[in-house]
């Protein structure tokens, strides 16, 4: 019976206080963060939600993009709170999963977060391409010789990867890339 919110931004450069005041105004008795891409339905803070909410509960967000942008993942989620009998409501746009016309518009609402989402990959591809043909597009920088060398020398002295890579301030990656290409 308690109301349960959720808030989601992209990038550590946004704030979720805005989120998290307006839900918290709703009646929100608890509040789940994440700050992770939405198109990524493997959040911590959404996989704590839902091992939280219960029978009875109301997962409430500020908008239908915070917590789905695509179709099936809306729908897919509408439909695991609908068997667990959760309802479902966002603040800023009238939906909820109580009736069928607001189940529709649910849907739509989902249709154009997913559209947002594919234009804004297509505008970064375009981004880039224009980018690299004007060679202004090269990458990350390789690492240095002494860096690759250092690699070597700790990988040879029995040191785990983790470990040089955190030596290094580098990724785990970066250090079998180096050790592959040996």
């Amino acid at each position: 019976m308690s109301k349960i919110g959720y808030a989601r931004v992209s990038t550590s450069d946004q704030s979720l206080d805005v989120q998290i005041e307006k839900l918290k105004a709703a009646g929100c008795s608890k509040v789940f963060s994440d700050t992770a891409t939405g198109s990524s339905t493997n959040r911590e803070g959404l996989v704590n939600l839902m091992a939280y909410l219960r029978s009875g509960d109301t997962l409430v967000i500020t908008r239908i993009d915070r917590i789905a942008r695509s179709v099936l993942d809306l729908q897919q989620l509408i439909k695991q709170l609908q068997e667990q009998d959760i309802a479902f409501s966002a603040l800023e746009q009238p939906v909820s999963t109580d009736s069928a016309s607001e189940k529709a518009f649910l849907d739509m609402l989902a249709v154009f977060a997913e559209f947002e989402l594919n234009i804004r990959r297509e505008r970064q591809l375009e981004g880039i391409t224009a980018a690299k043909k004007a060679g202004k597009y090269k990458g990350r920088k390789p690492l240095s010789e002494s860096v690759a060398t250092q690699v070597k020398q700790l990988y040879a002295e029995r040191t785990s990867v983790s470990s040089i890579a955190r030596t290094l301030g580098i990724s785990r990656n970066s250090v079998y890339k180096i050790l592959k290409s040996s």
